[in-house]
């Protein structure tokens, strides 16, 4: 901060010119030094806090525009990876349904071929008892 000059002395002498008793007047003096001092932004002060949140926005900007085009890039890996995942289970599941219909056929054969030689079981039976 650029430090600020006021001349307490000659604000002393300004109140006790119009009436205000100089103990006063110097306990006045010395509170607005302080608040001057401790509490007042100059110009200065001003044009360099804007310098810097100017910066400090450049450099927010620009990681920020770092950070969306690593978003863009893992999104791409992301949706690249889920296509591959996606074509794999539906390989899969392919093979799983057409392993699950060949046993199907398997065990409807089984059974059909089965039934067939009950019933020429219970032909050959009947054939005999006739």
């Amino acid at each position: 901060m650029v430090a600020m000059t006021f001349d307490t002395h000659a604000f002393v002498k300004e109140l006790t010119k119009a009436g205000m008793p100089e103990e006063q007047a110097e306990v006045l003096a010395r509170s607005q030094a302080t608040l001057i001092d401790e509490k007042l932004a100059t110009k200065q002060d001003l044009k360099e806090l804007e310098l810097r949140l100017k910066r400090d926005m450049k450099e927010l900007e620009m990681r920020l525009t770092r950070d969306m085009q690593e978003l863009k890039r893992d999104m791409k890996e992301l949706e690249a990876n889920l296509k591959r995942d996606m074509k794999e289970l539906e390989m899969r599941l392919k093979r799983d349904m057409q392993e699950m219909e060949l046993r199907l056929k398997h065990d409807l054969t089984v059974r059909l071929g089965s039934m067939m030689v009950v019933a020429i079981g219970v032909v050959a039976a009947l054939v005999k008892l006739l």
